[in-house]
């Protein structure tokens, strides 16, 4: 009698993963910064971070989320490199306060990159 009830939950497991894979949106991504640092005219704190984005090619929408809040919105631009990257990487550039301005963030085993827009470098102007 049991057998109709697990072809059953089956079924329904056989029509639902391919949702759930699709439905998973690959315009994200992470990040881990070791050091604060800003993304426009936000100040990050060292943790992990995950990075979701709209918009291809010069005009990117970025958003930066910890714990499911946004924490930080910038422009920015996708590239795509001639290689995937090895591992997520943050470039962090010195700016004339000296504090440090994240300036690309890359994903590993994939070759797109997120190039922060320069106007966002010195507090979003």
């Amino acid at each position: 009698m049991k057998y109709p009830k697990y072809l059953t939950l089956l079924a329904l497991c056989t029509l639902l993963l391919p949702a759930s894979v699709f439905a998973k949106s690959k315009n994200q991504g992470t990040m881990k910064l070791e050091e604060p640092a800003k993304i426009g005219s936000t100040e990050l704190q060292p943790g992990n971070y995950k990075v979701a984005w709209e918009g291809n090619g010069q005009n990117v929408q970025v958003n930066i989320m910890q714990h499911n809040n946004t924490v930080a919105s910038v422009n920015g631009q996708l590239k795509t490199n001639d290689a995937a990257a090895s591992q997520d990487a943050v470039v962090l550039k010195p700016t004339n306060g000296g504090e440090k301005q994240v300036s690309e963030i890359d994903f590993g085993k994939h070759r797109e990159a997120l190039v922060i827009s320069p106007r966002n470098m010195n507090g979003g102007q």
